[in-house]
């Protein structure tokens, strides 16, 4: 009776160490897929965040071209209003330029 009784509790602790290798190998799978999905969620995220970076990065620089380019717009505006206002000045000026580059290019 003992010897069965001994076969019985063999038996039982057989089968909850069967369970319990089950319940772990669950449990790891589990845990990986987890991880798995927080990894791409945390990829998508991350490529989110740098798209939006990005956007911005090239808004800024966007704006800030129109910018140079409406200052160097305003300027040879300016020049051309200056020349039209006294071009035989203007002539003279360019002239006199001239003469001064060309004794420093002969040095």
């Amino acid at each position: 009776m003992e010897a069965k009784s001994n076969q019985n509790e063999y038996e039982q602790v057989r089968a909850d160490l069967k369970k319990l290798s089950d319940d772990l190998s669950n449990l790891t799978k589990s845990v990986t897929e987890g991880q798995k999905s927080n990894i791409s969620s945390l990829r998508d995220e991350i490529r989110r965040e740098s798209r939006e970076a990005f956007d911005q990065v090239r808004q800024r620089g966007d704006e800030a071209i129109n910018r140079a380019r409406d200052a160097g717009t305003k300027a040879i505006d300016e020049t051309e209003s200056k020349i039209g206002e006294r071009p035989f000045l203007s002539i003279m000026i360019m002239f006199l330029a001239g003469l001064l580059v060309g004794r420093l290019l002969d040095r």
